[in-house]
Parts: structure tokens; sequence; C-alpha cells
């Protein structure tokens, strides 16, 4: 392996990014970043602050000013706080993708998630992961499923974690969110030049991770051990 390897993942909410990234790590003894959580985590900050989540200027400030750490027990904090359960909420979810909208919060994040892997190894998962944080990255994927089962799947996510969840709601919602992710002016949300196109709609999680693993080894030339 090169002293540096970054795995990039991204697609479309509801992909399963978040679940395979972070078992992929785990598999290759790489550090996993979910960038998601990290704008979750400015949107949190500027919903409690009452702010504007349309003002770029407001909102680039109150990303400027997060300390936001991604702890290895996968417990994200904000200024101190943990704040895990609080970012997951729906409400949190559409704050984030209006706010990750913004150019001056992406400048902030993509400092900080750079930073986070200078120095070692990472499977990174989120929507300009391969096109912007790291377009040089050795191995790139773009996660993708039906709208139909990403919507299922993240009812039954809500539901196992005991919060009400809406079908038709919940549809609606990532169809919102996909037509502003793949709309926005600021790294819309795209296939990477040379990523790899895996629809997971059919796939088991066990299935999909196997199947980036053997992926990660032929881009690194040489087995992985998992």
């Amino acid at each position: 392996m090169p002293t540096r390897f970054i795995v990039a993942i991204d697609g479309p909410a509801g992909a399963g990014k978040s679940t395979i990234a972070r078992a992929l790590a785990t598999a290759l003894g790489f550090v996993y970043i979910d960038t998601g959580a990290m704008y979750r985590a400015v949107a949190l900050r500027a919903v409690r602050a009452s702010g504007d989540l349309s003002d770029e200027t407001s909102m680039s400030e109150c990303a400027r000013a997060c300390l936001i750490e991604l702890l290895p027990d996968n417990r994200v904090l904000l200024d101190g706080e943990d704040v895990s359960g609080a970012i997951r909420t729906p409400e949190i979810a559409q704050a984030a993708s209006k706010v990750s909208a913004l150019p001056g919060v992406r400048c902030a994040m993509v400092a900080l998630q750079r930073k986070l892997a200078e120095s070692n190894s990472v499977v990174m998962e989120g929507r300009d992961i391969g096109t912007v944080v790291f377009p040089d990255a050795q191995a790139k994927v773009f996660l993708d499923a039906s709208p139909e089962v990403r919507a299922a799947r993240r009812v039954l996510e809500m539901r196992q974690k005991g919060i009400d969840a809406d079908p038709a709601r919940i549809a609606a919602e990532i169809r919102e969110r996909d037509h502003r992710d793949s709309n926005r002016a600021e790294a819309p949300l795209t296939l990477a030049p040379g990523a790899d196109y895996v629809d997971t709609s059919d796939m088991t999680p066990e299935q999909v991770i196997a199947a980036l693993l053997q992926l990660v080894r032929e881009k690194a030339g040489k087995d992985i051990q998992s």
C-alpha cells in the first residue's frame, strides 16, 4: 500500500454510503470520515442559533467557527458537545442539505476534510469527495440505488432508531435533496471522472463491501487483508 491511500465514496441520500464506508474502513484498517456528519454539525449550530440557512455570509462564519471532531467510535463532537444523535434528525438532514450548497460553507469543510486525511489512509464519503475534495483519490466510487429503495432504507433506518417515519414524506424529502444536491452551483453531486459506479439496489451490504474491497485491492495493485 502507498503511504497514504484515499478511497472516495460519493452518492445520493439513502445509497448506504455511511454504513458501507464505515465497514470498508474497518476492513482495510483505514480512518473513516463521514463528511455528511460535518455538514450536519454546521447545520445544527445554525439551527440552534436561529440562523438564516440561506445567508451565505453568516453560514460561512458559522462553519469556520465550528470545532468539529469525528471520534473513532463514530461519535461526533461539536464545540466539545456530543451531538451524534442530535445531527441525525430529519430536520437537521434537510438543514444540512441547504447549508452545504453554500460555497463558503463547502470551502470551510473541504479544508477540514483534507486536513483530516493529511497523514492517514482514509475512506471518506459524501457528495463531492471524488470530484472536489480528492479528485486524485486512488479509488473513487459512486454508490447509488433507485429512489424507491433509498426511501425504503431510510424509513427502516429511522424506525429502528425509534423515529417516526412517514414513507411518502421521506420519499419526497429524498427527491428534494437529490434535486438540490445535483443542481447546486457549488460542487454538485455527479459521477467523478474515473469513478466506479455501483448500483446497490439489489445488493446486500455484505455484497457491496466485498465488491469495494476487491476494487481497492485492484487499485492498490496488491492484496489487502480483510
